[in-house]
């Protein structure tokens, strides 16, 4: 099974939002059981709080359900997936301190925005100060970046079952 973690900064808006788009598209193509995400910060802003009203408000208005509390990024999260997913070069960059820090692995530390041929925006832009309209703005690159990044997975060889 494929393992991913998406990652923003405090884990109400963005990164949730990330991982139930992500999950939908999984069962969508039958893939539960081979894949499989989470979601965290890396900060402790919402440790336990529900994503954002606008975030829930976001993901039902396109039928995508969102069960999560927020949790902050773990030492554990580098050894326990596969890919750490970060929203922005902010916490992309804080997820590798806090790897370094403890001497964890960062090879698969990515940006989601790598995975998004021909756009040049590589940052999920972070909607908690707008309005509506950003985190339906929100919604359509996490909705475009996660087809390109869902399509690298489903040629991995623990998600099609051909060797490497």
């Amino acid at each position: 099974m494929i393992k991913v973690l998406f990652i923003c900064l405090g884990n109400i808006c963005r990164s949730p939002l990330a991982e139930a788009i992500f999950n939908a598209k999984v069962t969508a193509k039958g893939l539960n059981g081979r894949i499989c995400s989470d979601s965290c910060g890396t900060s402790d802003f919402h440790i336990g709080e529900l994503p954002d009203e606008r975030t829930l408000a976001c993901a039902d208005r396109h039928g995508i359900p969102i069960n999560h509390r927020g949790r902050q990024l773990r030492r554990s999260d580098f050894r326990d997936f596969d890919y750490l997913i970060t929203m922005d070069t902010s916490n992309y960059q804080n997820t590798l301190k806090l790897a370094h820090r403890h001497k964890l692995k960062v090879s698969h530390v990515h940006l989601l925005g790598e995975f998004s041929a021909g756009s040049f925006i590589k940052d999920v832009p972070d909607p908690y100060y707008g309005g509506e309209e950003g985190f339906e703005n929100v919604y359509q690159i996490l909705d475009s970046y996660i087809d390109q990044f869902l399509s690298v997975l489903e040629n991995h060889p623990r998600v099609n079952g051909k060797p490497e």
